[in-house]
């Protein structure tokens, strides 16, 4: 039986969550796919658990283990898991989540029919419907967006699951739970490891769509999502610094100096109102040093060398992307 699709599953400290996730991919209605998982160094049990119960084997779904010695974070582990694929396609998903029988069918379905319909290989992500798993009818993410606000959201959040059920287009798919065209993936770099973590998703999201391809989103893959199950909670220091370096990372990169300053006056108020908001959270100090960290990133000779080719890429492009930013954050907004 061809292999037709690699499931990546970064694993760091998932005691919790890890052996449901597995099970619920155990229970899939297909069998043409294998299962990765790359554990992050974790310091509890729970690739051991899984091991015991899942033992790496050459049947379908096949199952292989790697284990980093030392942590080296989300884009270098998922990284990692690409390598090792032997399938034309990949689905990254957490380790906080459980699937529904139909989710790797569905999400290969949806990126093939997709893939026919352009006509060729412009596709090159479809994101799963995602659902808070302590509230199954509740959204916990329909397709990431970012606006010129430098804010980066996602759609759907806590609202009913009834109101997205439509396929459309997204900016970027949450690396949460969904599949990608691994020949693209590799043409764009792989996930920048920079980033470490957070907004590495919108980041490869936004470089596809710099390169012409595009990114989507299905409600019929679903999965039910925990969240922030490796770093603690929704808002810690951890996520707050990542963020704030990552998102000044972002900018420099995929945008040329021209639309930097376009948006500069947005920047500065969206910034604004981002440190105002983690000095509430009593993190205001946490949040402006990873906003220092993500300028000395980008003066780097590792953070110059990631910063894409605009002549290469074209105006057109960056404008239609600019297009979408400042709709992105009239919608925002607006919400």
């Amino acid at each position: 039986m061809q292999i037709k699709v690699s499931v990546i599953i970064p694993n760091f400290n998932g005691k919790e969550y890890l052996e449901n996730c597995m099970d619920s991919l155990m229970r899939q209605d297909v069998r043409s796919f294998e299962v990765i998982v790359i554990d992050d160094a974790s310091s509890d049990d729970s690739l051991l658990r899984v091991k015991e119960k899942y033992p790496e084997n050459g049947a379908f779904p096949r199952t292989r283990y790697a284990v980093h010695e030392e942590n080296k974070g989300f884009c270098c582990t998922v990284n990692d898991g690409v390598a090792l694929a032997e399938a034309p396609y990949v689905i990254l998903l957490n380790n906080d989540t459980m699937v529904e029988p139909s989710f790797v069918k569905e999400l290969y379905y949806a990126i093939r029919r997709y893939e026919k319909l352009s006509g060729r290989k412009k596709i090159f992500s479809v994101q799963a419907k995602m659902m808070s798993m302590q509230e199954k009818e509740i959204m916990d993410d329909a397709g990431d967006y970012y606006c010129a606000l430098g804010w980066a959201y996602a759609a759907g959040k806590g609202k009913p699951a009834s109101h997205y059920e439509k396929e459309r287009k997204i900016f970027a798919a949450c690396g949460g739970a969904a599949i990608y065209n691994k020949e693209i993936l590799r043409m764009l770099g792989g996930f920048d490891e920079n980033h470490f973590a957070y907004l590495e998703d919108i980041d490869i999201g936004y470089r596809a769509k710099l390169y012409g391809f595009e990114n989507l989103f299905t409600p019929n893959a679903i999965v039910y999502h925990a969240g922030s199950a490796a770093s603690g909670s929704r808002y810690n220091p951890f996520k707050a610094r990542y963020s704030a370096r990552n998102s000044i990372y972002i900018i420099y990169k995929n945008m040329p100096n021209w639309q930097i300053i376009v948006n500069l006056p947005l920047f500065v108020i969206g910034y604004s109102l981002k440190v105002s908001f983690y000095i509430l959270k009593g993190m205001g100090d946490t949040y402006i040093k990873g906003i220092s960290e993500g300028f000395q990133i980008c003066r780097s000779a590792e953070g110059t060398l990631h910063r894409q080719d605009f002549k290469k890429i074209g105006l057109r492009r960056c404008l239609k992307i600019e297009g979408e930013l400042l709709g992105n954050t009239f919608r925002r907004l607006s919400n």
